[in-house]
């Protein structure tokens, strides 16, 4: 009879091999598969939420969506945030 002998060190290899090996399929699925889908529904959020902030805070001043205020509301409150995102950027360069 045969005896097989097993060497904990070639296993334990083995095993790192193979994790290893899941870790970096797992990885191109995330950037190739999964990620894309989740940067879209990111920015669908983003947009979703942006919409409702702006609804919230035109109607507090009684401007009604669908009318000509109101998109003057959202276009003024498109600059504010723009105006802060260039703050942010310039103080994140050290400016």
């Amino acid at each position: 009879m045969t005896e097989v002998r097993t060497n904990s060190s070639s296993c334990a290899v083995l095993g790192y091999i193979l994790f290893a090996v899941a870790l970096f399929a797992l990885s191109l699925h995330t950037l190739f598969i999964s990620g894309p889908a989740m940067r879209v529904a990111a920015r669908e959020h983003l947009a979703q939420a942006l919409a409702d902030e702006d609804r919230s805070f035109c109607e507090q001043f009684s401007v009604q969506s669908g009318t000509t205020e109101f998109a003057a509301c959202r276009r003024e409150l498109a600059m504010v945030r723009q105006r802060q995102m260039d703050r942010d950027n310039a103080a994140a360069q050290g400016f």
